[in-house]
């Protein structure tokens, strides 16, 4: 019965995705929804993109090993992401009417840096999607006792997404993005209740987990700890906010009103719901501890799907299977869709016309759906031969963006003297600075995070090489100065619309 679930529901939200798909026909239809869509949409899209495998199977085996301490980055670092972008980046991107995140580098900073910023964002997606391959694995792996591995697994599940975000690109992510979010909620509240009566009532398990040191969050009031843990909250607070899939939906909203306040309401829904699959996975340890004691060492993520399925009633775990498809296929159809989006128009977009002028936006449309397929070959191999757990490529997908583009971002909108030649130094020495670290591991880098350090001489560097006299020319920017600077801060929507016009 509960496999007969699955399947439908699987059935029935690609038919919906391939539904959607009806309105894209042009590039601009397939990576921001023609720039249309509305404030509950928005939200939903926000929220289940970023609730993903991590926010119900690897956070919680994480908080089961090292409580709140653990899960600095995820939700508390990608939730403050949110709101950073809603708060301070939603409305001047907006304003610039662009594509992709790419295209902002392009025109504050030169192609150098569109190339050099758009291989990091690229590259930084691999873990983040492999993530959601892998967990997509685990389900069918879990589901069928076996019988399907978790190879064939991660192999049907990203041949399943693929096929509406392979023809309905934006659309189809917002449109499943909202059913999948309906579905999120109502099975995890719904979860709570249930599985939290088992395990004796709310107050028993919060006092239990309390009383374990499970919501020891803070760090010591010492320099180490300190900087430990600055390290480790930066890594996706920072280094998410220079990645597509948030640009998407800031630029796929109706108005900019929307891009700002559905991005911060999609921020605190996550952070709220992700607390959730926490309660669930340490009710465990009041009902079933020698589950926990099983998997709690080998593979924890296990701990909680399979204490649904040997404790729970059908129906919550119909509603638990619900609840976590729907989270990976949001978040899977996203993280195929960003960075191929991307990658295609930053990258591929330039060669092409090089070699055909002419080309049309229907014919590029075509090409850009080509980068969705390899893209999604590349991170389904890389999902069957990593040994990083969900939790894990999730939170290393954002350093190589922390440390290489969220400063040239974040002083690029902000400071009116960054250079061309602060960002490329910037990038360049924050690259090889957390790279060399990684490799060399020195003692010390156990408290400085080699991307935390990484970051620093990202941002150190880009302020003195933008200060020095410039070696490197800052390209004229393609739309009168003064137009940018005002399209980026100005409240008149006067000034708004010709900032959006000239770009």
């Amino acid at each position: 019965m509960l496999l007969t679930f699955v399947i439908i529901y699987w059935l029935v939200s690609i038919a919906i995705g391939l539904y959607a798909a009806l309105r894209v026909h042009d590039t601009k239809d397939f990576a921001v929804a023609s720039r249309a869509l509305p404030f509950h949409i928005v939200v939903a899209t926000v929220f289940a993109t970023w609730f993903g495998s991590e926010a119900v199977l690897g956070i919680p085996a994480t908080f089961l090993q090292d409580g709140l301490g653990g899960v600095v980055a995820d939700p508390f670092g990608s939730s403050l992401c949110l709101v950073i972008v809603g708060l301070f980046f939603a409305k001047p991107l907006y304003r610039l009417n662009l594509l992709t995140v790419g295209d902002y580098y392009r025109l504050r900073f030169g192609r150098t840096v569109e190339a050099i910023t758009t291989m990091c964002i690229v590259i930084s997606y691999l873990g983040w999607v492999a993530a959601q391959i892998k967990a997509l694995g685990l389900v069918f792996f879990v589901l069928s006792d076996g019988a399907v591995s978790q190879e064939l697994g991660m192999a049907l599940g990203s041949a399943s997404v693929l096929i509406y975000t392979l023809f309905g690109g934006m659309w189809s992510v917002a449109i499943t993005d909202f059913i999948q979010m309906i579905v999120i909620v109502v099975g995890l509240v719904y979860l709570g209740w249930d599985v939290g009566n088992m395990a004796g009532g709310v107050v028993t398990v919060v006092e239990h987990a309390h009383a374990a040191g499970k919501f020891n969050f803070w760090p010591d009031f010492n320099l180490n700890a300190i900087v430990l843990f600055a390290g480790t909250l930066v890594t996706m607070m920072f280094g998410s906010v220079p990645q597509q899939d948030v640009f998407q939906r800031v630029q796929s909203s109706a108005n900019e009103n929307i891009a700002v306040r559905a991005t911060v309401l999609g921020a605190i829904l996550y952070f709220c719901f992700t607390f959730i699959p926490m309660f669930l996975a340490y009710c465990a340890t009041l009902i079933a501890p020698d589950l926990v004691a099983k998997y709690i060492d080998t593979d924890s993520q296990l701990i909680l799907p399979k204490l649904l399925l040997e404790k729970a009633p059908l129906f919550a775990q119909v509603m638990f299977f619900g609840a976590l498809l729907s989270a990976i296929k949001s978040c899977a159809s996203a993280t195929l869709l960003a960075p191929s989006v991307t990658f295609a128009e930053n990258l591929l977009r330039p060669i092409l016309v090089r070699k055909w002028p002419d080309m049309t936006d229907k014919r590029f449309l075509r090409w850009m759906q080509g980068v969705v397929l390899v893209f999604t070959t590349v991170v389904t191999y890389i999902a069957m031969s990593t040994t990083l757990s969900i939790y894990g490529l999730v939170e290393n997908a954002y350093k190589v963006t922390l440390v290489a583009a969220f400063v040239p971002l974040a002083l690029g909108v902000y400071w009116k003297r960054s250079t061309t030649q602060g960002a490329v130094v910037s990038m360049v020495l924050g690259l090889v600075s957390w790279v060399t670290l990684e490799m060399t591991a020195p003692a010390w880098t156990e408290v400085w995070l080699p991307h935390f350090v990484g970051f620093l001489v990202s941002l150190v560097s880009f302020i003195v090489f933008s200060l020095l006299p410039q070696k490197v020319r800052t390209p004229p920017i393609p739309v009168p100065g003064h137009v940018i600077h005002h399209a980026l801060h100005a409240s008149s929507p006067q000034v708004a619309a010709e900032g959006k016009g000239g770009a």
